[in-house]
């Protein structure tokens, strides 16, 4: 695993697994400070509180013995404090401990002797070094102080209850009330040793959980911190009155403002076109000043939340576009050009072959080599080739000139109605084609009536030179909410899956005669209604489906 990087704080940056925590006994100093500081508060508190309610005071043999008891006890505070200075290992704390708490109880025991032994009201310090030791060190300390107070504080109560040291006790404290006193001073020795233990135990996991919790949390705080400061985009948050608190390095890069110079404004100051935006934001584009240039922003602004899902601001995601729209620019300039070019070349194409029939037609006639019965001939060519350069002229402009849309309320089902009837009764195409029709009632919709039924005429015609003879067409419409799909289908030789693209641009056509201009004039007069024509084919010989949508209150 390799060494983590660290974040401004200095702490270890999380990356590649759980970061080790700080043991929570790697504080010896601290620990076995406090124990020396324990310990002056306990002795300044309960044996010197001794002499001021002079309780049990009588029973003293020799009252100087406890003054040079307690004297000696602040005597050895101050060794234990100079000591700790010497110490620089961890080792040397923990041995440290293990002394200072042998010496206590040896110390307790001491007291206990002095201020009456069995009668002694100080017997409850033994459990005071027990929990220290549960503090300081471990739950294994516990039951070695556990133990070595049950020796001291029995054999004391042995040598005093059979006369060998001190004065011995009253005559109704019988040896059984001495076994009995032991037995229960013990036992609640090495229950204090069995709690302290598990206490300071769970409290040791539950320390090192709460650190290790606490490491990852900062080190995640640090790794969104490095996202975020390394996103090339712009990334701002506000808090609840939408002033600035963050701004990241790409934002200062893309606005030339540093972070001192944003704090606190809003996102209107810095964004001006965010003023005339309208919450709650979506995608927003605009465009701001800098050094003299005008650069454009692509923004996006949502709602920042905390963990629990409340709002506590905003979050705007920005981009500079300016280079990606420049480059936009150029495509569409270069693109447009390419369809000048292609157009032009369709244009010329489709010109030529009736130009050159009309041509060669001429030419003969001029000749005057040519019977009067081919003469005639000749002249319907000519005539025949006009009226397809009139066509191709008329369908052009019919596509390249904006005409102004007269909309009105009408009935798109009786306008199908229409052109099926005119589409029946049309021999033009020489074919018996089967016209199947679902408009039941009146479906209404705002438009220009003419131009939409030239729509309609223009599908039916191609779906007509689509299929041969005895095929099918099938015209229905489907209501979805604001919208009128009106579908042509038809089981023709179907649209190659390379050339559905296509058949939407000028002059594209595989039939042999046409302009390849009708379903390009449908398409922009659907364009031109807020509609759209799609077209679904599944290939050579399986049919197509043209299908026209428009909205039904287009005004």
């Amino acid at each position: 695993m390799r060494r983590p990087d660290r974040h401004q704080g200095g702490q270890p940056l999380l990356l590649t697994g759980r970061q080790p925590v700080e043991d929570a006994h790697k504080d010896p100093a601290g620990r076995v400070s406090t124990l020396i500081y324990f310990r002056l508060v306990v002795v300044t508190l309960l044996l010197g509180s001794f002499y001021i309610f002079r309780i049990e005071y009588h029973q003293l043999s020799r009252p100087s013995d406890f003054s040079y008891f307690i004297a000696s006890l602040y005597l050895l505070t101050i060794i234990y404090a100079v000591i700790l200075r010497k110490l620089r290992k961890p080792a040397h704390y923990t041995i440290f401990a293990y002394v200072q708490i042998t010496m206590d109880i040896a110390a307790e025991a001491v007291l206990i002797y002095i201020t009456g032994g069995i009668e002694s009201t100080f017997s409850f310090m033994f459990p005071l070094s027990i929990l220290s030791a549960g503090i300081v060190l471990n739950r294994r300390a516990c039951y070695i102080f556990a133990t070595l107070s049950s020796v001291l504080y029995g054999g004391l109560l042995d040598l005093q209850f059979y006369g060998i040291i001190g004065n011995s006790p009253s005559l109704t404290f019988t040896e059984k009330n001495l076994f009995y006193n032991i037995f229960a001073y013990i036992t609640a020795f090495y229950i204090v040793a069995f709690l302290s233990g598990y206490l300071s135990e769970k409290l040791y996991k539950a320390t090192r959980n709460l650190e290790e919790k606490d490491t990852v949390v900062s080190d995640l705080k640090a790794l969104s911190e490095y996202i975020i400061e390394s996103m090339p985009s712009g990334v701002f948050t506000t808090d609840m009155d939408r002033k600035i608190i963050s701004f990241n390095t790409s934002a200062q890069e893309i606005t030339g403002l540093s972070q001192a110079e944003v704090t606190g404004r809003t996102p209107d100051d810095i964004f001006p076109f965010l003023r005339d935006s309208r919450e709650p934001f979506d995608r927003i584009d605009g465009e701001i000043h800098r050094d003299g240039r005008i650069l454009s922003v692509g923004m996006r602004i949502s709602s920042l939340r905390d963990s629990s899902g409340k709002p506590i601001g905003m979050i705007g995601v920005f981009q500079d576009l300016t280079e990606l729209k420049t480059m936009e620019a150029e495509v569409k300039r270069k693109e447009k050009w390419a369809v000048i070019g292609r157009l032009s070349a369709s244009i010329a194409h489709e010109l030529r072959n009736p130009l050159a029939a009309l041509k060669g037609s001429m030419e003969m006639l001029r000749e005057k080599r040519v019977s009067e019965e081919h003469a005639d001939h000749l002249m319907e060519i000519a005539l025949s080739e006009m009226d397809r350069l009139n066509a191709i002229i008329t369908d052009f402009l019919l596509y390249a000139k904006p005409r102004e849309l007269n909309k009105q309320s009408f009935d798109v089902h009786q306008a199908l109605r229409d052109i099926t009837m005119l589409l029946r009764n049309d021999g033009t195409s020489g074919k018996h084609v089967e016209i199947s029709t679902r408009l039941d009632g009146a479906l209404f919709i705002t438009g220009d009536a003419g131009q939409i039924q030239q729509v309609f005429w223009n599908l039916c015609r191609n779906a007509v030179d689509a299929v041969s003879d005895g095929g099918t067409i099938e015209i229905y419409t489907e209501q979805h909410n604001n919208t009128v799909e009106i579908f042509f289908r038809d089981n023709g030789k179907g649209i190659n899956k390379s050339d559905t693209d296509n058949v939407f641009y000028p002059f594209y056509t595989t039939k042999e005669r046409g302009t390849g201009l009708g379903l390009s004039i449908a398409l922009k007069i659907a364009e031109e209604h807020g509609g759209k024509i799609e077209v679904d084919s599944g290939g050579a010989g399986k049919g197509s489906t043209f299908k026209v949508i428009l909205p039904i209150n287009n005004t």
